[in-house]
């Protein structure tokens, strides 16, 4: 069964493409985890939620106070906000409104 010249054309477009995709994703994710590296070695830490991460988790924890993993939840919530007020540079796009505007949740 010999391959017609579409299926070749395939062949030939996955072999030059998919090599070059696969290499701007790794390049890309190297240099976002040196920058992690970089804050950590300044900073001594990064917080560990982007701002839409973190609205979600307190959505989800005033919305759930009974389940089970709700302590485990405020306690990351609250450690997350704590670390924002430490950092001089945070590693995601907050500004100083929001992290202002960020309160601890009580237990």
């Amino acid at each position: 069964m010999a391959l017609s010249a579409v299926g070749w054309a395939t062949m030939l477009l996955a072999i030059l493409v998919l090599p070059g995709i696969g290499t701007l994703v790794l390049v890309r994710s190297l240099r976002t985890e040196e920058r992690k590296l970089t804050l950590i070695k300044e900073q001594g830490s990064i917080e560990s939620y982007s701002p839409r991460a973190l609205g979600e988790l307190r959505e989800w924890i005033d919305a759930n106070p009974n389940d089970s993993y709700v302590s485990d939840a405020r306690e990351r919530y609250n450690e997350c906000v704590r670390t924002l007020r430490e950092l001089d540079e945070p590693y995601y796009d907050w500004s100083d409104e929001q992290i202002e505007a960020l309160e601890t949740i009580e237990e």
